[in-house]
């Protein structure tokens, strides 16, 4: 098991703000030496604890129309549909849910054909037993790293 300490969870603070940090920043920022802050972020990378670094994209961004798809799926039919869920460069997250739905799926498309098109084929995967699609109007808050 990981173990992750208050330093750590300093360090995942600052890229939080700003993946871009650099190193030196950090480390000065925190009163560490630039090799150990190098050394623990080395030690996260590798034990999966940082699996990437993302831009976020801002308001002169060009517009990428953004869906959520709720699907109920069929029993023992999860790996599946997961399955086919990757095969489309459109999806970019899945959740596992509880309630009403099991999946939640997270959509991003340059057009409106291109998400109507791939609306219609998670919905036409085998085991999706219906969906239901959410469109994007504007983002109001947005607290993701």
């Amino acid at each position: 098991m990981t173990q992750i300490d208050e330093t750590d969870r300093a360090i995942l603070a600052l890229l939080g703000e700003n993946a871009r940090t650099p190193v030196t920043t950090m480390a000065k920022r925190l009163g560490l030496a630039r090799t150990t802050v190098q050394a623990r972020l080395d030690r996260m990378e590798t034990q999966g604890v940082i699996q990437g670094y993302r831009v976020q994209m801002g308001q002169g961004a060009p517009t990428r129309l953004r869906a959520t798809a709720l699907l109920q799926i069929e029993p023992r039919s999860g790996p599946a549909v997961l399955a086919r869920l990757k095969s489309l460069p459109q999806v970019e997250c899945v959740h596992t849910t509880s309630g009403r739905f099991d999946l939640i799926v997270q959509l991003s498309a340059d057009s409106t054909e291109v998400l109507d098109d791939t609306l219609d084929r998670i919905g036409e995967a085998r085991g999706v037993r219906s969906s239901e699609s959410l469109i994007h109007l504007s983002t109001k808050l947005d607290r993701a790293p």
